[in-house]
């Protein structure tokens, strides 16, 4: 008896994600096999991941475009879908994919996110127009490319659904920040590989306050209470650490060789103690 054809694989993409693994495999058992692409993760992220049934590899890499693309060999359905270990698909999600992938000639489809923040879900600050293409017929998704904001290369059409996909981020300040020392790297290096302007005070605190105006202000983040005041103030820090952390790179000399002279000068005066000493134990 000839074996099944897979017809639609879930590529999840994880890192440290313990507790949001299990949950996300859980909402994509309707699909034909689930992959799971694991960046590194210290935890067991992993483990229960292939306790849930997924199919686990694991990425040397911490781009999600090489992650994405990496999952994308992996694949043997004739349309993938990616998740984020953070993301969640309604029953009403994933009967809408499947009717649409069977009853249209599409080549992709495009989903808006809920994002949840600090447990509310967001309607302004320009979260609620979020909107990404992650289901894909595979032999029209060429691939991923991107550091960060990885956008996908395909041919053919997309269709824009109707329901939402469920993004559970920003589930605490200390899970916002540990997320943003690998995003805020990865933006400063592309800075500083583009040749940015030389960061000043000014530099610093431009960036820092227009990005709290232009999430808390202008695009009304306010709204959405306490949680959009903090959303907004958070994103501020995060422009700061980016341009911070832009800063560092383009110190010359580095910090750390600044440190590494620091360092050289007190070894030198205990190596002058040193000496003096058996001279005056030679006396």
């Amino acid at each position: 008896m000839s074996e099944k054809p897979t017809l639609i694989s879930a590529i999840i993409l994880s890192k440290n994600e313990q507790d949001m693994i299990a949950n996300c495999i859980e909402t994509v058992q309707w699909c034909d096999e689930v992959i799971v692409v694991d960046s590194q993760s210290t935890d067991s992220t992993a483990a229960i991941a292939q306790r849930s049934g997924a199919h686990v590899y694991l990425a040397s890499s911490d781009s999600f475009a090489e992650r994405r693309n990496f999952g994308l060999t992996k694949a043997k359905g004739e349309w993938v879908f990616y998740l984020d270990a953070d993301e969640r698909v309604t029953p009403q999600l994933a009967q809408e994919i499947q009717a649409v992938m069977t009853e249209q000639d599409v080549s992709a489809l495009s989903i808006k996110r809920n994002n949840i923040h600090y447990g509310k879900w967001f309607e302004h600050g320009g979260w609620q127009h979020d909107w990404v293409t992650r289901v894909f017929k595979t032999e029209y998704l060429k691939k991923w490319s991107g550091k960060i904001h990885e956008s996908p290369e395909f041919e053919g059409t997309v269709v824009e659904l109707k329901e939402t996909l469920v993004h559970l981020t920003h589930r605490t300040m200390v899970d916002g920040l540990i997320k943003s020392i690998d995003w805020t790297g990865y933006e400063a290096e592309l800075l500083f590989d583009a040749g940015a302007p030389a960061v000043t005070v000014r530099t610093l605190l431009r960036k820092t306050f227009m990005e709290f105006f232009r999430r808390a202000i202008l695009k009304k983040g306010r709204k959405d209470g306490i949680e959009g005041w903090i959303e907004s103030l958070v994103q501020a820090m995060n422009r700061f650490i980016v341009y911070e952390r832009l800063w560092e790179l383009q110190r010359k000399p580095s910090l750390e060789k600044s440190y590494q002279k620091i360092d050289e000068a007190i070894t030198k005066q205990w190596q002058h103690r040193t000496e003096v000493k058996k001279v005056e134990m030679s006396e």
